[in-house]
Order: C-alpha cells, then sequence, then structure tokens
C-alpha cells in the first residue's frame, strides 16, 4: 500500500461541498479524548452554536456520529414503535427513504406522494392527517433529488393541528436558506455536515423538542437502533461534567464542525443566505442563456441545489464525465425516474461563489459544444455577470 493523494475536485454536484482550507487546517489538529475536559468545552460549544443556526432555543441540539441519513434514521427510529401511525409526504428519493425506514420501525405508514420536482401539497398532507391519529408526519424541506423546496412552517402547523409529531429534514438546506425551529414549533429537524456547512461528510446535526424527548422517553418498548437512541445518546451529550461514555466521539470530525460553524458565524448567517441566493440567479441566468432550463418553478427552487433538464439528443452522461475529465468539476446525476434526464449542480457552502459559477458555465458550454449543442458561453457569463454585478 501506498498513501493516497486525492486529485483535487470542484465540487458543485448535490454533496460534498467543497471544504475551506481552515476547516481541514482544523481536521489535523491533535487528536484528544472524548472525555477529556477540553473535548467537553468544545462540545458545548458545538451544542449551542447548533441552537443558535437551527433557532432552536427550547431543543436538544447535538451532531450524530454519522452523516444526515443518520439523522434520519434517528429520528424516524426514535419517534416511532410498532402500530404507531406515520404519514410520509414523499416527493423524491429522501422522502421514500423516510417511508421505508418508518416501515422498518414497524409503523403503519401512510405515504402521501407527489410528482418529482414539485413541492409538497399541504392540503392534500391535511386530508391525511384528518384520516385517524397521526403520531409523526414526516417531510423533506429541501428534497436533494430534485432541488425543490416545500413550506415546512405550514406543514409543521398541520402536524401541531391534528397532534403529530413533526419530523423534517433539512439535510440540504441547512446554512443555505431559512431554517427557522422555533417559528415552525418543528419537532425533529435534521441536517449534514458536508452541503451547506461544508465540513466533510460524517455527522448529522439534529435538534429535538421538548416534546419529542418526551415521546422517546416514554415509549414502551426500546429504540431499534442502539447507537442514535437518544435515551443512551443523551447520557455523553446532555450536559457538561455529566458524562458518561456511549461511544467514542469522531473527534477530529467534530473539530471540522466547530470551525466550519465559527466561519459561518463570521460571515454571518443573513450574508450566508445572501450569497446562496446571489450566486443562484447568476448561474440561473447563465444556464437560461444558454438554453437550457430548469426542472423545478422559479418559486419552489433550492438556490443551493439547481436541478438541470438535459436537452434532447444530449448525453448527460457524457457531458459530466467531459467537466470531470477537462476541468475536474463534479456535478450531479439524476435519481431515480429523473436518472439521465437531468444534471444537479449545487451551490452550497464554500462552493457558492462567483469563480465557481463561472467556471461551471464555461465548462458546462464546452461539455456541451462536443455533443453539438450551441451554448453561448459569451452570452451565458454575460447573464451571470450582471447578477453578480447587480
Amino acid at each position: 500500500m501506498q498513501s493516497f493523494h486525492p486529485p483535487r475536485r470542484i465540487l458543485m454536484g448535490p454533496g460534498p461541498s467543497d471544504v475551506s482550507p481552515r476547516v481541514l487546517a482544523a481536521l489535523a489538529r491533535p487528536t484528544i479524548g472524548h472525555l477529556d475536559p477540553a473535548f467537553q468545552s468544545l462540545m458545548e460549544e458545538i451544542k449551542s452554536s447548533l441552537g443558535r443556526l437551527f433557532n432552536a432555543p427550547d431543543h436538544a441540539c447535538v451532531p450524530l456520529p454519522a452523516p444526515g441519513t443518520a439523522g434520519m434514521e434517528a429520528a424516524i427510529m426514535n419517534l416511532l414503535e410498532p402500530g404507531d401511525r406515520a404519514v410520509i409526504a414523499i416527493n423524491g428519493a429522501f422522502g421514500g427513504r423516510m417511508a421505508d425506514m418508518a416501515d422498518r420501525a414497524g409503523a403503519e405508514v401512510t405515504k402521501v406522494e407527489f410528482d418529482w420536482g414539485l413541492p409538497v401539497d399541504p392540503h392534500q398532507i391535511e386530508e391525511a392527517l384528518k384520516s385517524g391519529p397521526v403520531k409523526v408526519l414526516a417531510f423533506v424541506h429541501a428534497e436533494t433529488s430534485t432541488g425543490v423546496r416545500s413550506d415546512a412552517a405550514t406543514l409543521c402547523g398541520l402536524a401541531r393541528k391534528y397532534g403529530a409529531l413533526s419530523i423534517v429534514d433539512c439535510v440540504t438546506s441547512l446554512g443555505g436558506i431559512t431554517v427557522d425551529v422555533a417559528a415552525w414549533d418543528a419537532d425533529v429537524v435534521y441536517s449534514g455536515t458536508q452541503k451547506c456547512l461544508s465540513a466533510p461528510p460524517g455527522l448529522s446535526p439534529i435538534a429535538l423538542s421538548p416534546r419529542a424527548q418526551k415521546a422517546i422517553t416514554g415509549r414502551k418498548t426500546k429504540v431499534r437502533n442502539w447507537l442514535l437512541d437518544f435515551n443512551l445518546l443523551m447520557s455523553y451529550w446532555g450536559g457538561e461534567g455529566g458524562r458518561t461514555y456511549h461511544h467514542t466521539a469522531p473527534i477530529n470530525a467534530l473539530y471540522g464542525l466547530h470551525e466550519s460553524l465559527v466561519a459561518l458565524f463570521e460571515e454571518g448567517q443573513q450574508a450566508v443566505m445572501v450569497r446562496h441566493a446571489r450566486t443562484h440567479e447568476a448561474l440561473a441566468a447563465g444556464l437560461e442563456a444558454m438554453g437550457l432550463k430548469f426542472l423545478v418553478a422559479e418559486a419552489s427552487r433550492l438556490p443551493q441545489l439547481n436541478t438541470i433538464l438535459v436537452p434532447e439528443g444530449v448525453d448527460e452522461a457524457a457531458v459530466r464525465a467531459h467537466v470531470l475529465k477537462a476541468w475536474d468539476l463534479e456535478l450531479g446525476a439524476g435519481l431515480g425516474p429523473l436518472k439521465g434526464k437531468v444534471w444537479r449542480i449545487g451551490l452550497m457552502g464554500s462552493s457558492a461563489t462567483p469563480w465557481h459559477v463561472r467556471l461551471c458555465l464555461t465548462a458546462l458550454a464546452e461539455a456541451l459544444a462536443a455533443q453539438g449543442f450551441k451554448a453561448d458561453v459569451a452570452a451565458a457569463q454575460a447573464a451571470a455577470d450582471a447578477k453578480l454585478i447587480d
């Protein structure tokens, strides 16, 4: 074996995003013990910073030691017991994954399905909630497979109206658009570090309301996932000075998350969201000047995840291969029914800059031209620059 030296890529797919040099440097700091007093102080800073980022002052906020999918599994497995009824909104791949997990938890699952590319319709969700007692309503705020945003405030309000606990997937939204747990009155909200936070994959920040915590401590059966059982997990994360061993925390990964949060608050949460919106507007203008179209209607688009329809006659995989080989640029492919039909272009965290926009437009125009699709790169750059200069 020899040391692995990865190629230098520009990450503009659906995640991970580019990791900043300061976060990479934080990851290389000396490892200390997971019960070291200095590390426990860091844990407290991470908890309070996540509470601030989620705007969840009354919630328990911790980073789970696994990717965003672990946040989904923790939410589902902790809240649902065999026989409970769950209403799951499915408007993409990750809503479907929620339904699968709820079924594995032994719940009675009511699926409310929508075409991929459309937001969740609150009226259809309310009809499902009306039909009988519901323990959990689960939905994806920012569907990574399509680039569509759903109305979290309205959906969480419906959960409260019908006495259900809400689970909100914010893996792609946290740090890119507004996530306001207190205003939504959401119960469990989870995310991942590798999207708009621009830390490496491997941690899942999660926030649990007092209602959710009460439901978990009052369970009749054990949580089916030991590592992510909050009754056990919080013995380690619960409070300074009272921690007991539960698992060996991913210490250096937590250094990286902490540094990414420091950087985010230095820039300012509002400034970060404006940056994501501005780069999206520039990219959208450039793509449209090239003759490309979006899957999602403008009102429901995510600025950080842009899903672009592949023009007729163009080999979408060949385009991705071209930009990777010629430009070291990673773009995302479609999932499920969108496979081969779309590209997913991420503008997340450190990848949401004017430089990324201009490079992506140049590389994409070149790859399309190689297949005979006329893409005016000068017009695309001018349209993008007009948005960046405004």
